[in-house]
Protein backbone atom coordinates (compact mmCIF):
# COMPACT_ATOMS: atom_id res chain seq x y z
CA UNK A 1 0.00 0.00 0.00
CA UNK A 2 2.89 2.53 0.80
CA UNK A 3 4.50 1.67 -2.44
CA UNK A 4 1.65 2.54 -4.27
CA UNK A 5 1.36 5.79 -2.69
CA UNK A 6 4.89 6.18 -3.31
CA UNK A 7 4.25 5.60 -6.85
CA UNK A 8 1.43 7.82 -7.65
CA UNK A 9 3.05 10.73 -5.60
CA UNK A 10 5.84 10.14 -8.09
CA UNK A 11 3.76 10.29 -10.72
CA UNK A 12 1.99 13.06 -10.08
CA UNK A 13 5.78 14.70 -9.33
CA UNK A 14 6.16 14.14 -12.87
CA UNK A 15 3.22 15.52 -14.15
CA UNK A 16 3.31 18.51 -12.75
CA UNK A 17 7.36 19.07 -13.51
CA UNK A 18 6.31 18.54 -17.09
CA UNK A 19 3.51 21.51 -17.36
CA UNK A 20 5.72 23.71 -15.16
CA UNK A 21 8.20 23.17 -18.00
CA UNK A 22 6.15 23.57 -21.21
CA UNK A 23 4.20 26.56 -18.98
CA UNK A 24 7.67 27.91 -18.84
CA UNK A 25 8.80 27.59 -22.28
CA UNK A 26 5.65 28.95 -23.54
CA UNK A 27 5.85 32.12 -21.36
CA UNK A 28 9.63 32.71 -22.60
CA UNK A 29 8.34 32.73 -26.42
CA UNK A 30 5.56 34.68 -25.69
CA UNK A 31 6.87 37.46 -23.33
CA UNK A 32 9.51 37.89 -26.06
CA UNK A 33 12.87 37.08 -23.74
CA UNK A 34 13.80 34.83 -27.07
CA UNK A 35 13.31 35.33 -30.67
CA UNK A 36 9.86 33.33 -31.71
CA UNK A 37 11.98 32.53 -35.10
CA UNK A 38 14.85 30.82 -33.48
CA UNK A 39 12.46 28.63 -30.15
CA UNK A 40 8.83 27.90 -30.75
CA UNK A 41 6.26 28.00 -28.91
CA UNK A 42 4.72 24.87 -27.68
CA UNK A 43 0.99 26.30 -28.73
CA UNK A 44 2.78 26.76 -32.23
CA UNK A 45 4.36 22.99 -32.03
CA UNK A 46 0.66 21.57 -31.15
CA UNK A 47 -0.87 23.24 -34.28
CA UNK A 48 1.59 21.98 -36.47
CA UNK A 49 1.25 18.27 -34.97
CA UNK A 50 -2.42 18.85 -35.78
CA UNK A 51 -1.90 20.31 -39.20
CA UNK A 52 0.64 17.58 -39.98
CA UNK A 53 -1.68 14.48 -39.28
CA UNK A 54 -3.19 14.90 -42.64
CA UNK A 55 -0.59 17.30 -44.35
CA UNK A 56 2.51 16.09 -46.04
CA UNK A 57 3.52 19.92 -46.13
CA UNK A 58 6.76 20.82 -46.83
CA UNK A 59 8.77 17.32 -46.23
CA UNK A 60 6.26 15.28 -48.21
CA UNK A 61 4.99 12.92 -45.41
CA UNK A 62 2.12 13.28 -42.50
CA UNK A 63 3.45 13.03 -38.73
CA UNK A 64 2.35 9.33 -38.95
CA UNK A 65 4.43 8.38 -41.45
CA UNK A 66 7.45 9.85 -40.09
CA UNK A 67 7.49 8.50 -37.16
CA UNK A 68 6.62 5.23 -37.52
CA UNK A 69 9.41 5.26 -40.34
CA UNK A 70 11.96 6.06 -38.15
CA UNK A 71 10.43 3.68 -35.35
CA UNK A 72 10.37 0.83 -37.60
CA UNK A 73 13.89 1.43 -38.10
CA UNK A 74 14.74 1.94 -34.95
CA UNK A 75 12.97 -1.28 -33.21
CA UNK A 76 14.63 -3.91 -35.89
CA UNK A 77 17.89 -2.75 -35.41
CA UNK A 78 17.65 -2.45 -31.58
CA UNK A 79 16.00 -5.23 -31.78
CA UNK A 80 19.36 -7.06 -33.68
CA UNK A 81 21.08 -5.58 -30.72
CA UNK A 82 19.08 -7.28 -27.65
CA UNK A 83 19.74 -10.62 -29.71
CA UNK A 84 23.78 -10.35 -29.81
CA UNK A 85 24.60 -8.07 -27.16
CA UNK A 86 22.76 -9.35 -24.07
CA UNK A 87 23.65 -12.98 -24.83
CA UNK A 88 27.01 -12.13 -25.54
CA UNK A 89 27.62 -9.74 -22.36
CA UNK A 90 26.50 -12.80 -19.91
CA UNK A 91 28.64 -15.33 -22.00
CA UNK A 92 31.76 -12.65 -21.30
CA UNK A 93 30.49 -12.09 -17.51
CA UNK A 94 30.63 -15.15 -16.31
CA UNK A 95 33.02 -17.04 -18.67
CA UNK A 96 36.38 -15.93 -18.91
CA UNK A 97 37.54 -17.47 -21.85
CA UNK A 98 34.69 -15.26 -23.77
CA UNK A 99 35.79 -12.12 -21.49
CA UNK A 100 39.35 -12.66 -23.13
CA UNK A 101 38.41 -13.00 -26.45
CA UNK A 102 35.80 -10.39 -26.99
CA UNK A 103 37.25 -7.66 -24.52
CA UNK A 104 39.80 -6.46 -26.20
CA UNK A 105 37.18 -5.76 -29.46
CA UNK A 106 34.88 -3.79 -27.48
CA UNK A 107 37.40 -1.66 -25.36
CA UNK A 108 38.53 -0.92 -29.04
CA UNK A 109 34.78 -0.17 -29.95
CA UNK A 110 33.86 1.48 -26.63
CA UNK A 111 35.64 5.00 -27.33
CA UNK A 112 34.26 5.12 -31.06
CA UNK A 113 31.60 7.76 -31.26
CA UNK A 114 28.08 5.73 -32.68
CA UNK A 115 27.95 8.29 -35.19
CA UNK A 116 31.64 7.83 -36.80
CA UNK A 117 30.09 4.62 -38.25
CA UNK A 118 27.78 7.00 -40.36
CA UNK A 119 29.11 7.74 -43.43
CA UNK A 120 31.06 4.42 -43.27
CA UNK A 121 27.98 2.46 -43.56
CA UNK A 122 26.09 4.51 -45.78
CA UNK A 123 29.35 4.16 -48.03
CA UNK A 124 28.60 0.54 -47.84
CA UNK A 125 24.61 0.20 -47.64
CA UNK A 126 23.53 3.17 -49.38
CA UNK A 127 21.32 5.28 -48.25
CA UNK A 128 18.11 2.30 -48.10
CA UNK A 129 16.82 1.35 -44.51
CA UNK A 130 19.83 -1.38 -44.18
CA UNK A 131 22.19 1.42 -43.94
CA UNK A 132 20.25 2.91 -41.00
CA UNK A 133 19.36 -0.11 -39.37
CA UNK A 134 23.21 -1.40 -39.47
CA UNK A 135 24.12 1.92 -37.48
CA UNK A 136 21.93 1.66 -34.90
CA UNK A 137 22.76 -1.93 -34.19
CA UNK A 138 26.55 -1.10 -33.71
CA UNK A 139 25.56 1.65 -31.35
CA UNK A 140 23.48 -0.13 -29.58
CA UNK A 141 24.84 -3.97 -29.09
CA UNK A 142 28.32 -2.10 -28.22
CA UNK A 143 26.81 -0.67 -25.51
CA UNK A 144 24.27 -3.21 -24.36
CA UNK A 145 27.01 -5.31 -24.38
CA UNK A 146 29.22 -3.85 -22.06
CA UNK A 147 26.57 -3.29 -19.54
CA UNK A 148 25.38 -6.60 -19.60
CA UNK A 149 28.97 -7.62 -19.03
CA UNK A 150 29.49 -5.33 -16.02
CA UNK A 151 26.44 -6.31 -14.46
CA UNK A 152 26.84 -9.80 -14.42
CA UNK A 153 30.49 -8.94 -13.57
CA UNK A 154 28.75 -7.18 -10.30
CA UNK A 155 27.56 -10.33 -9.25
CA UNK A 156 28.50 -10.38 -5.42
CA UNK A 157 30.65 -13.12 -4.98
CA UNK A 158 28.97 -14.40 -1.49
CA UNK A 159 25.91 -14.96 -3.30
CA UNK A 160 27.82 -17.31 -5.89
CA UNK A 161 29.70 -18.48 -2.77
CA UNK A 162 26.53 -19.52 -1.39
CA UNK A 163 25.14 -21.24 -4.54
CA UNK A 164 28.33 -23.09 -4.74
CA UNK A 165 28.11 -24.55 -1.09
CA UNK A 166 24.34 -25.64 -2.17
CA UNK A 167 25.65 -27.74 -4.59
CA UNK A 168 24.69 -25.38 -7.68
CA UNK A 169 26.11 -26.33 -11.32
CA UNK A 170 27.75 -23.94 -12.93
CA UNK A 171 24.44 -23.70 -15.18
CA UNK A 172 22.56 -23.34 -12.26
CA UNK A 173 24.81 -20.49 -10.66
CA UNK A 174 24.76 -18.79 -14.45
CA UNK A 175 20.61 -18.82 -14.66
CA UNK A 176 19.42 -18.47 -11.01
CA UNK A 177 22.01 -16.13 -9.68
CA UNK A 178 24.30 -14.60 -12.64
CA UNK A 179 21.32 -13.28 -15.08
CA UNK A 180 19.26 -11.95 -12.11
CA UNK A 181 22.07 -10.32 -10.82
CA UNK A 182 22.59 -8.74 -13.84
CA UNK A 183 18.93 -7.76 -14.86
CA UNK A 184 19.17 -4.15 -13.01
CA UNK A 185 22.16 -3.50 -15.25
CA UNK A 186 20.78 -4.77 -19.00
CA UNK A 187 17.89 -2.66 -18.27
CA UNK A 188 20.11 0.60 -17.87
CA UNK A 189 22.00 -0.88 -20.86
CA UNK A 190 18.41 -0.63 -22.98
CA UNK A 191 17.82 3.03 -21.71
CA UNK A 192 21.15 4.40 -22.54
CA UNK A 193 21.40 2.18 -26.06
CA UNK A 194 17.63 3.16 -27.26
CA UNK A 195 18.75 6.81 -26.26
CA UNK A 196 21.90 6.22 -29.15
CA UNK A 197 19.68 4.63 -31.09
CA UNK A 198 17.16 7.48 -31.62
CA UNK A 199 20.15 9.58 -31.76
CA UNK A 200 22.36 7.79 -34.47
CA UNK A 201 18.57 7.33 -36.04
CA UNK A 202 18.15 11.04 -36.63
CA UNK A 203 21.33 12.03 -37.75
CA UNK A 204 21.51 9.87 -40.16
CA UNK A 205 18.35 10.38 -41.38
CA UNK A 206 19.72 13.98 -41.88
CA UNK A 207 22.24 13.19 -44.18
CA UNK A 208 20.91 10.51 -46.25
CA UNK A 209 17.04 9.38 -46.13
CA UNK A 210 13.71 11.09 -47.90
CA UNK A 211 11.17 10.13 -44.70
CA UNK A 212 12.00 9.95 -41.05
CA UNK A 213 11.73 12.41 -37.98
CA UNK A 214 15.61 13.35 -38.83
CA UNK A 215 14.22 14.13 -42.54
CA UNK A 216 11.33 16.11 -41.15
CA UNK A 217 13.96 18.24 -39.07
CA UNK A 218 16.47 18.93 -42.02
CA UNK A 219 13.86 20.04 -43.75
CA UNK A 220 12.80 22.32 -41.16
CA UNK A 221 16.47 24.04 -41.31
CA UNK A 222 16.80 23.88 -44.69
CA UNK A 223 13.16 26.11 -44.41
CA UNK A 224 14.19 27.90 -41.61
CA UNK A 225 11.08 26.69 -40.28
CA UNK A 226 11.50 26.38 -36.23
CA UNK A 227 7.97 24.73 -35.59
CA UNK A 228 9.10 21.59 -37.69
CA UNK A 229 12.28 21.12 -36.25
CA UNK A 230 10.90 21.75 -32.69
CA UNK A 231 7.74 18.48 -33.57
CA UNK A 232 10.50 16.51 -34.54
CA UNK A 233 12.37 17.12 -31.46
CA UNK A 234 9.16 16.71 -29.14
CA UNK A 235 7.53 13.72 -31.10
CA UNK A 236 11.06 11.67 -30.23
CA UNK A 237 11.27 12.84 -26.65
CA UNK A 238 7.50 11.95 -25.85
CA UNK A 239 8.78 8.70 -27.60
CA UNK A 240 11.68 8.51 -25.70
CA UNK A 241 9.72 8.79 -22.44
CA UNK A 242 7.04 6.41 -22.98
CA UNK A 243 9.67 3.64 -23.79
CA UNK A 244 11.32 4.66 -20.84
CA UNK A 245 8.25 3.99 -18.75
CA UNK A 246 7.49 1.05 -20.07
CA UNK A 247 11.05 -0.17 -19.34
CA UNK A 248 10.31 0.82 -15.94
CA UNK A 249 7.02 -1.26 -15.73
CA UNK A 250 8.64 -4.58 -17.34
CA UNK A 251 11.57 -3.67 -14.54
CA UNK A 252 9.54 -3.72 -11.89
CA UNK A 253 7.53 -7.01 -12.76
CA UNK A 254 10.51 -9.21 -14.14
CA UNK A 255 12.46 -7.92 -11.53
CA UNK A 256 10.98 -6.41 -8.29
CA UNK A 257 14.24 -6.40 -6.15
CA UNK A 258 16.10 -4.33 -8.52
CA UNK A 259 13.73 -1.32 -7.82
CA UNK A 260 13.62 -2.21 -3.89
CA UNK A 261 15.46 0.67 -1.85
CA UNK A 262 17.28 -1.00 0.95
CA UNK A 263 15.96 -1.19 4.44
Amino acid sequence: MQKKKKLNRYTVISVISLIVFFVGWELIVRLGLVDPGKLSAPSSVIELFIEKLSSEYPDGATIQANTWASLRIVLEGFAMACIIGIPLGLLMGFFEGAERFFRPIFEMLRPIPTLAWVPIVLLIFGIGDSGKVCIIFIGSMVSLTINTWTGIRGTKKVLLNVAQVGGASRAQMFFRVGIPSAIPMIFTGLRISLGIAFATLVAAEMVAATIGLGYMMNQGRKLMDTDLIFLGVVVIGIIGFLINYVMSILERNIAPWSTEEPK
